[in-house]
């Protein structure tokens, strides 16, 4: 773990792929569906571009192919008002692409990713200038799945002697696995962050069924100086220093549930950045998340302003039943 303060003044930097992304318009099984809408899904541009959303300056710091979703992905992320400038473009690989199956599965989702030019990223992207001064960077699990490099990027992130701090979000995906022990890689990558985000649920698939409360995944990543343990549409709790904080999710009608999490890591993130305090972070994080859960895409529009500062600030009745 870093010795260094949380944080230092500077941008949030998010490493990591976003892919052109298609699904059924309207939602529906692939083998069924008529149209296809073109988007684009990465879970640390999703971060980036929630931050960007919540007034934080943001980066995005990845590598695209010379192709149309390149340049779409590079433009979409670009118009949220997060900063492209260390995004590079690989003009022998392509850029990975997602398809949305709605409702066939755990997941729903396939990717077709390999040899993409996320996926040769390595140690290198971070003496990018995009990251030198970076307050935060922001990595998940996805990234050390994705190949060798990009495993040693993570792991070079991730050094003692690292001058910012690192947030990492496990972000379990099997299928980016194979026959690979995710468990046995991601427990290492996660205790040495400063802070981490995990779903009680997937820190169960990967460390095992004991682990049935957000005390006992803290019992397991006593390191990073903030742990937060998602209990699905039920709570989330955050561990910060020595204190433990216990926020219920609000009522949402959902949508669609891929990009959920992303969203709460940048709510969460912002929250924190913004008022220094783990019980406005995770509400700002359920809110965020809430946005994604009620479209279909991975990143949707927040609540109004006003009505965010208002929901902050609300006691504890009021936020208990508050349903989106």
């Amino acid at each position: 773990m870093s010795t260094a303060p949380l944080l230092r003044p500077g941008p949030v930097v998010c490493i990591g792929e976003t892919m052109a992304a298609l699904a059924p318009d309207p939602v529906a099984p692939l083998d069924t569906a008529e149209l296809l809408r073109l988007d684009i899904a990465g879970a640390e541009s999703n971060v980036a571009m929630y931050l960007a959303d919540h007034g934080v300056p943001a980066r995005w710091v990845s590598a695209l192919g010379d192709d149309p979703f390149g340049r779409r992905v590079r433009e979409r992320i670009a118009a949220s008002g997060v900063d492209v400038s260390g995004v590079r473009t690989d003009p022998a690989r392509p850029t990975g692409l997602l398809v949305k199956n709605p409702g066939t599965d755990s997941t729903g989702v396939h990717y077709y990713r390999t040899g993409s030019a996320a996926s040769a990223l390595g140690p290198p992207a971070l003496d990018d200038p995009a990251v030198r001064d970076a307050a935060l960077v922001h990595l998940t699990g996805i990234t050390p799945a994705l190949s060798a490099s990009c495993r040693a990027l993570v792991d070079r992130a991730l050094r003692p002697e690292r001058p910012y701090a690192v947030s990492f979000d496990v972000n379990h995906r099997p299928a980016l696995w194979g026959d690979e022990p995710a468990a046995e890689i991601l427990l290492p990558l996660a205790a040495r962050a400063d802070l981490v985000l995990v779903g009680l649920d997937e820190a169960q698939v990967l460390w095992g069924p004991a682990l049935t409360s957000a005390d006992a995944v803290r019992a397991l990543l006593p390191q990073p100086r903030v742990l937060v343990v998602k209990d699905g549409a039920r709570a989330a709790t955050a561990y910060v220093g020595q204190g433990t904080y216990t926020v219920p999710a609000p009522k949402v009608r959902v949508v669609e549930p891929v990009g959920a999490g992303d969203a709460f890591a940048g709510g969460f993130l912002a929250g924190l950045l913004r008022y220094d305090d783990p019980v406005r972070a995770l509400r700002l994080g359920h809110l965020t998340a809430a946005s994604a859960l009620r479209v279909p895409a991975d990143h949707g529009p927040l609540p109004p302003p006003d009505r965010v500062r208002e929901l902050l600030s609300a006691d504890d009745s009021t936020w208990n039943a508050l349903s989106i």
